[in-house]
């Protein structure tokens, strides 16, 4: 009986999906359950599973093709024999037909421990370097040959290898060229982004922040934090969404979108974290925000990254935010304008922590600072409110107890 693989059933904000790799191939055995195929779509990369047991049978859509929601993919010949054990089980007995042809003057002379020992470590006699009388092959030159066998590297798997929007490595001098598709998660972040740029107001404003306190806190509680709350650590992310969410509350426009003609207020902080990915940047979402503790915060964080290194964020995970927070210098980033993520209305971007001279009461002194950015939507946020905001910012973390003392 065959069984239909559909295709996931998308959300209305996705259209359609693309197949990304099929996981097996037609004849081969599957088990309930069992991966078949990965389906991208704008967001993230969706797992189709095997819903019984039996031999994967025809293949209705190739990889590289586009799919709609519940579209047939293939089919399962439930309860079906696999090719691929017929093909392995023939394997071994056309190699014995195929052994006393093999022998013969090519065929070392060999010790019978020699042999039997080869035999058992699968080493192949031929391949063994007799040192004996006449090149013969002794039970020593066997031994020395496991041991060889057993210190290589072993070869890497198939699925170790780069991914596929990875870019190509050439040698020096080459004039060559490599084109490959882009991935549909990058493609779709270029015209979202180019979006933004040509249908938005937006500007960025700047300033700076003194971490010394955050820095100060972090260092004397990180230890106690991280036993207090199971292994999760304290960052500076915690800190930055704490106050954003706090900002968000007194500058309610920053939270808001536009409609077409209308402005949406969101009475809740489903703030975005920007996370690098394999396949592109994704922004997965911290719900409620404005609800969540500094441990909370950290830890959902720590969940996404793990989920998107392994390419498991959800489509729900991805999906809404009111307002995002990136972070560029993770990767060593001084200053940058982030551009903002529609029908968002602003995006704060962090920095790069490096000490610098200071003034402080008439003395010049190093501190740890960090440049901010908020790229904001002209057209509903203006000039004033954007850097009272930022500035509301830099206030709560420069004195963390603000955030405790609301104030």
């Amino acid at each position: 009986m065959a069984i239909e693989i559909k295709a996931p059933t998308f959300p209305e904000s996705v259209a359609d999906g693309t197949v990304a790799t099929w996981h097996k191939q037609p004849g081969d055995a599957v088990k309930r359950d069992d991966l078949i195929v990965d389906i991208e779509t704008d967001k993230v990369v969706l797992e189709v599973l095997a819903t019984a047991d039996g031999v994967l049978g025809a293949i209705v859509k190739n990889e590289g093709e586009t799919v709609l929601s519940d579209e047939v993919l293939g089919s399962i010949e439930a309860g079906g024999a696999a090719a691929a054990p017929a093909a392995a089980a023939a394997a071994p007995a056309a190699a014995q037909a195929a052994a006393p042809a093999a022998e013969g003057e090519d065929d070392p002379v060999a010790a019978p421990a020699a042999r039997k020992l080869a035999e058992e470590n699968g080493i192949n006699i031929a391949s063994v370097t007799g040192t004996g009388k006449g090149g013969r092959v002794t039970k020593e030159d066997v031994v020395a040959a496991v041991a060889a066998k057993k210190s290589a590297p072993a070869a890497a798997p198939a699925k170790a290898a780069a991914p596929a929007a990875a870019a190509p490595v050439f040698a020096a001098g080459d004039r060559i060229e490599k084109r490959v598709p882009m991935t549909r998660v990058r493609a779709t972040v270029a015209k979202r982004l180019v979006e933004a740029q040509s249908n938005m107001a937006m500007l960025t404003t700047f300033n700076e922040v003194d971490m010394t306190e955050v820095m100060a806190l972090r260092s004397k509680y990180k230890d106690l934090f991280e036993k207090s709350h199971n292994g999760v650590r304290l960052g500076f992310m915690s800190f930055f969404v704490k106050a954003a969410t706090e900002a968000l509350k007194r500058f309610p426009a920053v939270n808001a979108s536009i409609d077409g003609a209308d402005i949406v207020y969101h009475g809740y902080a489903d703030v975005g974290v920007a996370v690098s990915s394999d396949r592109g940047l994704v922004v997965p979402v911290l719900r409620n925000a404005e609800l969540m503790s500094l441990a909370e915060i950290e830890g959902g964080i720590a969940t996404f990254g793990k989920k998107a290194r392994d390419g498991k964020l959800s489509m729900d995970e991805m999906t809404g935010g009111t307002f995002t927070i990136t972070n560029g210098g993770t990767f060593g980033s001084m200053m940058s304008t982030p551009i903002v993520n529609p029908p968002q209305a602003a995006i704060l971007g962090m920095h790069n922590i490096l000490q610098r001279p200071m003034a402080i009461n008439g003395q010049v002194v190093i501190r740890p600072m960090m440049y901010l950015a908020l790229s904001y939507d002209h057209r509903l946020i203006d000039g004033k409110e954007a850097v009272t905001f930022l500035v509301t910012i830099k206030n709560l973390l420069e004195d963390p107890a603000r955030l405790l003392l609301d104030i």
